[in-house]
């Protein structure tokens, strides 16, 4: 019996998304979406209080984003996390991948509220995986192209995984910042 690669990649994300990420979502309050747990903090935030040289952004409201990356890299909020995650993981690549292309940081407008950027995450995180489910084998094997840089020789499924991983690691950042939020706003016992 042949073994559905494809499938197995589908079934991961989802697995993921439907029993761990998404979940954790629920009930998630503004204060909580742009919690900031450490001192500079990235985030998102009007575009006149943006803390970093790069922050990017269609409307009034912008993701902080320096490159490069400092060392250490910043603390980030959940709204920072879910802003990437929702544009950088998912939406560029549905985007580029099975789109029109033109999405990137600077072309969202950006959420203020937990509900607005859950939102968009739930939307691009379709966009992905029903561009995930249009592939055939040839498709899953097809290089990625110009969109990916130094990647653009490595196959589809190879980005397929590597979107896996950026979810389950960046989702569970996420899971760990709403647990640092609710232990450290808790009344003492």
């Amino acid at each position: 019996m042949a073994l559905d690669w494809k499938q197995q990649a589908i079934e991961q994300l989802e697995f993921h998304w439907n029993m761990a990420l998404r979940p954790r979502l629920e009930g998630l309050t503004d204060e909580e979406y742009l919690w900031e747990p450490a001192v500079g903090c990235w985030s998102v935030r009007p575009r006149g209080e943006a803390v970093t040289a790069m922050a990017m952004g269609q409307g009034d409201l912008v993701v902080d984003w320096d490159r490069p990356e400092p060392d250490p890299a910043p603390v980030t909020t959940i709204a920072w996390r879910i802003a990437h995650v929702a544009c950088g993981v998912f939406g560029m690549r549905a985007a580029n991948h099975f789109g029109e292309g033109g999405m990137d940081y600077d072309t969202v407008e950006w959420s203020g509220t937990a509900a607005g950027g859950v939102a968009f995450l739930d939307e691009q995180h379709a966009r992905w995986i029903d561009g995930v489910r249009s592939l055939d084998d040839a498709g899953m094997a097809a290089p990625v192209g110009p969109t990916e840089g130094p990647w653009a020789d490595a196959p589809m499924a190879g980005l397929v995984l590597h979107i896996n991983r950026e979810a389950i690691h960046h989702g569970a950042e996420i899971a760990l910042l709403r647990d640092l939020y609710r232990t450290s706003t808790a009344e003492p016992a």
